[in-house]
């Protein structure tokens, strides 16, 4: 497994995390500017890390 792979799971799950986050927040009633960016960074980190695992190919040797 290459560095890009492992790194494009990490955002993947970051960005994962932060959406989560971000909507937990929302709906519980937080302040509406953090739960933007908690959302807006998971939903830059997840799409960053699939694109990068989409674009990563694996060498058949």
């Amino acid at each position: 497994m290459s560095a890009k792979k492992i790194f494009g799971i990490v955002l993947t799950l970051a960005g994962m995390a932060g959406l989560i986050y971000g909507g937990m927040d929302l709906s519980s009633g937080g302040v509406a500017r953090a739960s933007f960016v908690y959302l807006l960074l998971g939903v830059i980190f997840f799409f960053a890390g699939i694109k990068l695992l989409q674009n990563t190919r694996d060498k058949v040797v």
